[in-house]
């Protein structure tokens, strides 16, 4: 195995792990303050939990590039149910209370995705693999919901604005459904 290779899976256990804890806390500070959106950001890493094993599917075989498009098939399902779900939740949901686990998840997520974003997206360039870099959107979907689950708590608790997290959402399912259609298409990631 490359080292590239032993690198992705090194990423993809980080990235299942991290999104393990994201997915508990924000269910159940989103349960307890009745946030749609910190319910919509558990579940989306619960997607991104489904999307990491994907890549870590695709990258048990001997050949990897075997499992290519049907893993760039699944990213992109996850990426429209993700989508669904967001603006489901924006547009039919009530208006939360602040909570202060809520924003403290966030931001921490808000620190850590972009940075492993990154590291997998220039892995996955380095391998010539779209599904890797198709996985590492994945990454940076979730540091732009936990910047607009954020900025929705933060409007909630200091402005009394409960509205501000169901705007942010509709913005990141249209990106989302935006990220599904490329890896979808397969569109060249080098």
């Amino acid at each position: 195995m490359s080292t590239l290779h032993r690198r992705v899976r090194l990423i993809v256990a980080i990235a299942i792990a991290w999104n393990v804890v994201e997915a508990v806390v924000s269910l159940w500070a989103g349960r307890e303050a009745d946030s749609a959106a910190l319910v919509g950001f558990g579940l989306d890493s619960v997607v991104e939990v489904l999307s990491a094993a994907v890549v870590a599917w695709q990258f048990r075989a001997p050949d990897p590039e075997q499992r290519e498009e049907v893993a760039l098939k699944l990213i992109a399902w996850s990426f429209f149910l993700l989508a669904a779900y967001v603006t489901f939740e924006a547009l039919f949901s009530r208006e939360a209370e602040p909570s202060t686990p809520g924003l403290i998840i966030t931001a921490l997520s808000a620190l850590i995705m972009p940075g492993l974003a990154l590291w997998q997206r220039r892995t996955g360039e380095q391998l010539g693999s779209a599904s890797v870099v198709a996985d590492s959107k994945q990454r940076m979907i979730c540091a732009l919901l936990s910047f607009a689950a954020l900025a929705g708590l933060v409007f909630n608790a200091w402005l009394g604005w409960g509205w501000a997290d169901s705007v942010a959402a509709l913005f990141i399912a249209a990106f989302a459904v935006r990220e599904g259609l490329e890896a979808l298409r397969g569109d060249p990631c080098c």
